[in-house]
């Protein structure tokens, strides 16, 4: 079944799937600052765009841009500063 997920109104939108590789979703977020929170552990792909992230127990935001990707355990916190509307995959275990 595919689902369709909104998040911070409307401003970040994925779709999700499950098949023989697990969970995934491709999404898109709006440029502007986000806090996320995990529930399982996520690979996160950016395939267009940028965004600056700031993973859990970093002190400072690290920039990711095209085919660039960060993991984020599960039941943690990252903060997203999105430079220009950009494109992701995430994957969850």
């Amino acid at each position: 079944m595919i689902k369709v997920n909104e998040y911070f109104s409307g401003n970040v939108k994925s779709i999700a799937v499950q098949n023989s590789d697990g969970e995934q979703t491709v999404g898109v977020m709006k440029a502007g600052e986000y806090k996320f929170s995990t529930s399982k552990k996520e690979f996160m792909f950016v395939t267009s765009g940028q965004m600056d992230v700031k993973l859990p127990g970093e002190s400072e935001f690290k920039s990711f841009s095209n085919h660039g990707s960060f993991v984020v355990e599960a039941n943690q916190s990252f903060d997203v500063i999105v430079k220009e509307d950009t494109i992701y995959i995430c994957r969850y275990e």
